[in-house]
Parts: C-alpha cells; sequence; structure tokens
C-alpha cells in the first residue's frame, strides 16, 4: 500500500490515548476514534460499501463526523461531506450529483431537522422503511443512517476491514468537496489519497505543528479548511483539534481558557462575536502563539495591522492554501496584502491577470467531468483570481474574474441567487452583487427590478431554496428602465453598488 493512504497514516496513530478532538464538553481520543470507527467500517462492509462506494457525510463539527469520516476512508470509499445549512433542493441535487450511495447523518443540528429535511428531498421514498431506497432523486442512494454508532446485526469480519485498508492506493479518491462555480452550478472536487495528504503534510510543517499542539479552528468540516487543514492535518501531526459549536461566544472562551490552544485558524469574521464578548478583555489566552485568527491570539504576538502581514490564498481546488509566507513579521507598506508566494509542490504563473495553478497536489478534477474539461493542454488549472506579483515575487489578490461573491469565508454564486428570487417571487429579476463590508469581507445584495417586492417576505421565501448565507442582507429596487449599463450594453456593477450607499446592513 502506498505511504500516501489515510489508512495507512490512521495505524500508527491509532494506538494513542491522546485526545484526537476536543468539541465542547465532547472528548474523544485516537484509540477511541478507532474503535468506533472500525465498527462502523465492518458495518458499512456488510453493506456492500468498499473501495470506491461513494459514502455521504451530514453532521457538524463534533466527534461522529471524525469517525464516520474514518470508516469510510478505511476501507477505500469516498466521503462527500454535505453542509449543515443545506437546504432540500441543495440535498437533492448533491445527493444525485455526486452519486452518493449510503448517507450517514445526524437527526438534527441546531435548527436544522435532517431527518424531515431529507425526506423532503427524497419525497418518493420512505428512509424510514429499513429497506434498500430506490429513489428518482438520487438514483444511487441505497441506505440513510441515523444511528450510525447504534447496533448492528450485520458486521462483517476485521480481517475482512484489515484487508481493505491494505488495498487503498494513493491514486485513489478520498473526498469530493463542493464549491460554487461562476456559473452558479456547484461543482464536486475532488482530492485523491496522496495528493490532498501530501499537501496537509507539507502545511504541517510549514505551520511547524507537532503532536504537542492543540489546534483550534472555527472552520467547518464539510469545507476544505476544516477537513484538510484541520481534521486531515491534525491526524498527520497526532496531535489535538479543538472547536467549538456554542452559539454563546461565552462558552468559546471558556473553552480556550479551559484547553489553552496553541494555535489559531479558521474565518476571522468567526470570532466575531468573541471580540465583541465582554469578558475578552480579562480572558487568558496567552497559549495561542500562531495562526490566523489574531484576534484571539496571545497580545505579545498579535500585529496592530493585519493588513502588513502575509496571508494565504487557496481554493477548495488546491486542497488549501497555495499562496503564502513562513515570515509572520509586519511586512512594509508597500507589500501590504500580499499573500506570499507558492507552496512547493504548486505552480504558479500569472496569465492575463489570472493566477494559473498546477501540481501535484491540484484537486484530480471536478467529480462527472474529464480532466481535459479541469485543465488546460498543459495541465493548468485557471483558477479565476484575477492577482498581480511584485518585483520580489510576492503576490496580490485583486478580485475574482468572474463575479464570484466571497461573503465570511464561503462563496456564493449571484446567479444562483438571481434563479432563486425569480422563482420565489415569480418572475421579478434581480442582480445580485458583494458589497465590501469589515467582518464579512462581502455581503450578497440584491436590485429588485420594479416597484413592490416584500423584502422581508421574500427573505423567508428564500430560505426553503438558499442556505443562509446566501440570502441577500441587502436589497433595494430600480426601475425597469434605471438599471445602470456600461456602453456595451452590459450591466455596471461599479454603478449598481453605489445604489447600496444609503441602505442599512440587516
Amino acid at each position: 500500500m502506498s505511504a500516501d493512504t489515510l489508512p495507512q497514516i490512521w495505524r500508527a496513530q491509532a494506538g494513542s490515548q491522546s485526545p484526537l478532538l476536543i468539541c465542547d464538553s465532547e472528548r474523544i481520543s485516537y484509540a477511541q476514534a478507532d474503535h468506533r470507527s472500525a465498527l462502523l467500517a465492518r458495518r458499512l462492509i456488510a453493506l456492500g460499501v468498499g473501495r470506491g462506494s461513494h459514502v455521504g457525510l451530514l453532521y457538524p463539527n463534533g466527534a461522529a463526523f471524525v469517525v464516520a469520516m474514518l470508516a469510510a476512508t478505511r476501507i477505500g470509499a469516498v466521503v462527500v461531506p454535505f453542509p449543515t445549512f443545506a437546504t432540500v433542493p441543495e440535498l437533492r441535487f448533491q445527493l444525485s450529483h455526486a452519486d452518493v450511495q449510503v448517507l450517514l447523518t445526524a437527526e438534527s443540528y441546531r435548527s436544522h431537522d435532517y431527518r424531515k429535511r431529507i425526506s423532503e428531498a427524497l419525497d418518493d421514498v420512505a428512509i424510514d422503511c429499513g429497506e434498500v431506497l430506490f429513489s428518482l432523486h438520487a438514483p444511487q442512494l441505497r441506505r440513510v443512517i441515523f444511528d450510525a454508532d447504534g447496533p448492528c446485526a450485520d458486521i462483517a469480519a476485521p480481517e475482512l476491514l484489515t484487508a481493505l485498508e491494505t488495498d487503498v492506493d494513493g491514486s485513489d479518491p478520498l473526498v469530493i468537496i463542493y464549491t460554487s462555480g461562476s456559473s452558479g452550478t456547484p461543482k464536486g472536487v475532488l482530492h485523491t489519497h496522496a495528493g490532498l495528504l501530501g499537501h496537509q503534510r507539507y502545511l504541517n510543517e510549514f505551520c511547524g505543528i507537532t503532536s504537542a499542539d492543540i489546534h483550534f479552528s472555527n472552520s467547518p468540516f464539510f469545507w476544505v479548511g476544516g477537513f484538510a487543514f484541520a481534521l486531515l492535518g491534525t491526524v498527520l501531526a497526532g496531535s489535538t483539534l479543538l472547536c467549538s459549536n456554542a452559539t454563546d461566544p461565552g462558552e468559546t472562551l471558556d473553552l480556550l481558557e479551559a484547553e489553552r490552544p496553541t494555535l489559531a485558524n479558521g474565518f476571522a469574521s468567526g470570532v466575531a462575536g468573541l471580540i465583541h464578548h465582554p469578558s475578552l478583555g480579562a480572558r487568558d489566552l496567552s497559549s495561542v502563539r500562531r495562526g490566523n485568527l489574531y484576534p484571539i491570539m496571545a497580545p505579545d504576538v498579535r500585529p496592530d495591522d493585519p493588513g502588513l502581514r502575509h496571508g494565504m490564498l487557496g481554493m477548495t481546488e488546491t486542497g488549501g492554501p497555495v499562496l503564502l509566507s513562513d515570515d509572520v513579521t509586519d511586512q512594509p507598506e508597500h507589500r501590504r496584502g500580499s499573500f506570499g508566494k507558492p507552496a512547493p509542490g504548486i505552480e504558479c504563473r500569472v496569465d492575463d491577470g489570472e493566477l494559473l495553478i498546477r501540481g501535484r497536489h491540484v484537486m484530480q478534477r471536478y467529480h462527472r467531468r474529464s480532466r481535459e474539461e479541469c485543465f488546460d493542454a498543459d495541465g493548468w488549472f485557471h483558477t479565476g483570481d484575477q492577482v498581480r506579483t511584485d518585483a520580489d515575487g510576492f503576490y496580490y489578490f485583486l478580485g475574482r474574474r468572474d463575479a464570484m461573491i466571497k461573503t465570511a469565508g464561503a462563496n456564493v454564486s449571484p446567479a444562483e441567487v438571481e434563479r432563486a428570487i425569480a422563482k420565489a417571487t415569480g418572475g421579478v429579476t434581480a442582480h445580485v452583487i458583494g458589497i465590501p463590508d469589515p467582518d464579512r469581507g462581502q455581503v450578497v445584495a440584491a436590485v429588485l427590478v420594479g416597484a413592490g417586492t416584500d423584502t422581508g417576505a421574500l427573505r423567508e421565501l428564500l430560505r426553503a431554496e438558499l442556505s443562509a448565507y446566501k440570502i441577500p442582507r441587502l436589497f433595494t429596487t430600480v426601475a425597469p428602465g434605471a438599471v445602470p449599463l456600461l456602453s456595451s450594453g452590459k450591466i455596471d456593477l461599479r454603478r449598481l453598488a453605489d445604489l447600496f450607499a444609503a441602505v442599512p446592513n440587516a
């Protein structure tokens, strides 16, 4: 078996009694995760799951996700994480498009009732019948399992699990992570064991992560930052991953003080509640010495001006950061906004302002698309990111080549939101753009053409079609003949944004 597979890496860590994951009051050691994932893997084998099978995971950050991910990947199955906030249409699309054969899911999370939501997505079958499923909405799906850790009559022999683990190869697919595309159709990014783990191994070395580290991350496991950099990186290092699902920022601060993480990474917008909490000044966060969540780092390593520190630029297709720097000191003013230089194993070049990438750690392809459809004839992936470089080879991000909106670390396709608005309103035309926001990077904003739309009612209707982060926070209206246009006849996005100057942020 290749040295670049998760089953082999896991065997080197499995006997450890050290904590693998701490999530609020929940703790699971490497040894406990090994035992639970082995039992679940044997249950999956008995259901016919094996090398190349697609297993969906619908869990919040926590032990259940970790155990399910390990169980599936140990037998060579391909993991397909689902966003915890996925709506009925989004669930139905991803179940079908990803060719999911078995869905492992929580019953609920916060306000999300997954049993109800999955039943609505698969409204032509009874998901609780205990029989093999055959749904027109998800033709490959055969099982939906809510009690993955529950008792099971059919379970494969341990020897069969060992044999399947040994059969996994580094070139085998490991995960399909979905991301929005410029066309508005979500794309399934397929990474292999060797490609994704090789990149995380480098990032661990780059960040100096060892088994002694406690890594706090607020990135969800269903996106590449949480799945790869946080979770897989933790397994590779034999370290401890710390996360929180608490809705009260004070509880998360209690957790940070009690567990004393050594580094903190994720979405800066996700710690806004922590930095505005009245108790923050009295908290001892001196243990956090590294990472990109500057507001909760130790004061003596926290930058006065984060814009003078190198950032990191990555994407789902690259398995995480590909532009970065190991220089964590303040940069001169002329280097403000730098994203560093390409990571080892990644080639970058700029063609007509667009960042092009290739290398052994880039995705294999998009699911259901050939490599020829994803890369050009010379093997370059066209990212759609507009960048520039300086005389010293440092890269600077200028924006998206397309109209993609980046809000709180998530990509939102304007075309998808525009279609949802038209459906919810019976045909109202909308022009959706991103408006700069100090906390979220951008917020989603919609210009509705014509008067008379109740935006409060529209928001409620959109909840059934779109995840919460995709629903516009800002609305304004224009008369049909007042949409600002360029001389070419295309929409003038800059003047469109000016319409929101006096609109309060919801």
